[in-house]
């Protein structure tokens, strides 16, 4: 992951800086994940939750000598982060409404935080708020492969190829992580050293090599034609944004045969 934000950054320094918006955001996925890999590795940010269902197995964590299972809840704080930034990504890429993005990564937000209450509690009722996130989730999902999709198609197709590729790519991978959990923080199934590696695997081909894939995939791709018009300091404002905004402050002429400007 660590490895992952420099380059990403260090990307960034060949493109101008109006046009480095999804290497920023790119790189800020990756070294949230670093951080919250950092503090995993050094056993931190977990805590030891009661097991609804023991296990014979040893190695897994309820068994009749050890009920606790290590919940590691800085996993979460990652993914209320790193998820948003994700979609973000994303959504931009298609060109859709402001309105549709926010309410998006809001139903996001409700998929990450229901899936740490439902690892948190100690009871069945873990399973309702599963539940709760799965439904969360399937709205992403429809708006990130049905809704997104169709503003794409509008904006030409190296662009819609781009974000057809990385979009099928994340939900793929986001349909395996409700799996992991019923393995693990749910159903208390596999070890927790099988459930790092279970949740490290998906992490990294849904941040890292998601973000390959979407800076190649952006390389001739000006983020205007998004609908993104972001204006270098040494820009004069005013004739920025005019040029951004293709016919503001344009003359036409009235049926009067006056000029008037084009608001």
């Amino acid at each position: 992951m660590t490895v992952t934000t420099f380059i990403f950054i260090g990307l960034s320094f060949t493109k101008p800086r109006p046009h480095r918006i999804f290497h920023y955001i790119t790189a800020a996925i990756t070294m949230v994940a670093a951080i919250a890999y950092f503090t995993m590795a050094s056993d931190l940010g977990q805590t030891g939750i009661p097991v609804e269902f023991v296990r014979s197995n040893s190695k897994v964590s309820g068994t009749a000598t050890n009920q606790n299972r290590e919940i590691f809840y800085v996993r979460y704080i990652d993914w209320s982060i790193t998820t948003p930034l994700l979609l973000l990504d994303l959504l931009l890429t298609a060109g859709i409404p402001w309105p549709t993005v926010l309410y998006t990564i809001l139903i996001d937000e409700i998929m990450i935080v229901t899936g740490l209450i439902g690892a948190l509690v100690q009871s069945s009722y873990k399973f309702g708020y599963f539940a709760f996130g799965c439904a969360a989730f399937l709205w992403v999902a429809f708006t990130v492969t049905v809704t997104a999709r169709q503003y794409a198609k509008t904006l030409g197709g190296d662009i819609l190829r781009t974000y057809t590729i990385c979009g099928v790519w994340t939900i793929f991978l986001w349909f395996l992580y409700p799996i992991a959990w019923g393995l693990s923080e749910g159903g208390n199934v596999i070890a927790p050293d099988s459930e790092a590696v279970f949740y490290g695997v998906l992490d990294i081909m849904a941040k890292p090599v998601f973000g390959a894939l979407l800076l190649w995939g952006h390389r001739n791709i000006d983020p205007s034609r998004l609908g993104l018009h972001i204006r270098d300091y040494h820009e004069d404002p005013a004739v920025a944004g005019g040029s951004h905004s293709g016919h503001h402050g344009e003359k036409r002429d009235g049926a009067d045969g006056t000029n008037v400007a084009s608001v």
